[in-house]
């Protein structure tokens, strides 16, 4: 049996990941289907923290769970260690006393405790002295009553999370208003909506990814493209270097880091480090993320059938997030590359089988279990392997990212 589960980062004030929340689902149809939140709660603790007593999902950052109230009396947090994750109070939770009390006892015993979807209320002050972060949603309450609230509690040790910050002028806005930390779909959308002349290390990432979109690698012309820019050379140079530590003599030039790796691992070391060098004013996520759509792209595209191409199913994966890595429309940049036309499609359209295999990843990435379970029976998918398939990427992109 698999659990269904996504993660949705946690950014600060820079725009870097300090941690997920973790989303169980029980199957792609519904939400929770027949499963009391006390079971859903229970299984996704089963699943990720209780075989190791670590969360290897979200590699080393903070993990946030929601738990239901009666989980909460239950004591079910005390089977973990107290740095496992961030214990979400839900807002269906009652202000009782009985609550209060084992607040109060899982704060002493050194868990991080935070409020999810908070709606300020006199019954709810006096859980605040025990409480690390506050988390409004800010589809349900205006930023001024927010902001309002943050200022009066401006003194104690509280950190402020605003969720569901939509775009990047809602996160403008909500740091404004004094918040810490943000959850949203902002962090994968261009910051920029009007067109502008890409910077130059966005010039050299886009040559980067024209030459291992060809067929066949031109070595000669991506070596002239890294050449001209030191911080990437160098970059890649590190990268092969480890990987190739056992050699007698070491790599010192990007000509023979070339003849050493060949085709296919030099693109997939062009897709980790450009996309990584175009992201430093990027949220770490953006970059993550595109590289786990890509390799789930490539996983799922094996599975589908010998005819779907994986290293096309990777490039879609890839590249479906380069109008936010590079602050221009999708139609605009994806005509600048040499790709297959049914990379094309599924990039600007989502049409045809890679197409609806970028759908069915990125409906994954959003929780939306309905999307997934239509685009799995279009593509003869079983849910329960999609599920394995997006571990399996998630687990791999840690790896990654853990090299940076």
């Amino acid at each position: 049996m698999y659990s269904y589960l996504a993660r949705q980062p946690v950014l600060d004030r820079d725009k870097a990941t300090i941690g997920y929340e973790l989303l169980f689902r029980d199957g792609p149809k519904n939400c929770f289907p027949n499963v009391p939140p006390e079971e859903a709660t229970n299984r996704l603790l089963l699943d990720n923290f209780f075989s190791n007593g670590s969360n290897d999902i979200c590699g080393g950052k903070l993990a946030f769970v929601n738990f239901p109230e009666k989980s909460l009396l239950q004591g079910t947090p005390l089977l973990f260690p107290s740095n496992s994750f961030v214990i979400e109070v839900l807002e269906d939770c009652t202000p009782s006393e009985a609550l209060l009390t084992t607040v109060k006892d899982l704060f002493q015993r050194g868990f991080l405790i935070a409020l999810d979807d908070f709606n300020p209320s006199v019954e709810w002050n006096r859980f605040l002295p025990f409480v690390h972060i506050v988390k409004f949603d800010l589809q349900l309450t205006p930023i001024e009553k927010a902001r309002f609230f943050i200022r009066r509690h401006q003194d104690k040790p509280i950190q402020f999370l605003a969720e569901k910050v939509e775009t990047y002028a809602e996160f403008q806005e909500a740091k404004a208003a004094g918040f810490h930390l943000f959850q949203g779909y902002f962090f994968s959308r261009p910051e920029m909506m009007q067109q502008k002349t890409l910077s130059p290390s966005a010039l050299t990432t886009l040559r980067l990814y024209q030459q291992i979109c060809q067929d066949d690698v031109n070595f000669d012309a991506a070596e002239e493209v890294i050449a001209t820019d030191l911080s990437l050379s160098y970059k890649l140079l590190r990268h092969v270097n480890a990987i190739t530590s056992n050699r007698a003599v070491p790599i010192s030039s990007f000509k023979q880091a070339l003849v050493y790796l060949g085709q296919e691992r030099l693109r997939r070391f062009i897709s980790f480090v450009a996309t990584s060098h175009v992201t430093k004013n990027k949220p770490p996520s953006l970059y993550c993320l595109s590289l786990q759509r890509a390799h789930l792209c490539e996983l799922l595209a094996e599975d589908i059938s010998p005819k779907l191409n994986s290293n096309r199913a990777f490039l879609t994966g890839l590249f479906s997030m380069l109008d936010s890595l590079l602050d221009q429309p999708m139609d605009v940049l994806i005509p600048m590359l040499p790709l297959d036309i049914t990379i094309q499609d599924a990039l600007i359209q989502r049409s045809g089988e890679l197409g609806y295999l970028l759908s069915l990843v990125c409906a994954y990435d959003q929780a939306d279990w309905s999307l997934v379970d239509a685009m799995c029976k279009q593509l003869g998918l079983q849910n329960e392997n999609v599920a394995k398939r997006y571990l399996e990427s998630v687990e791999w992109v840690t790896r990654i990212e853990e090299l940076q």
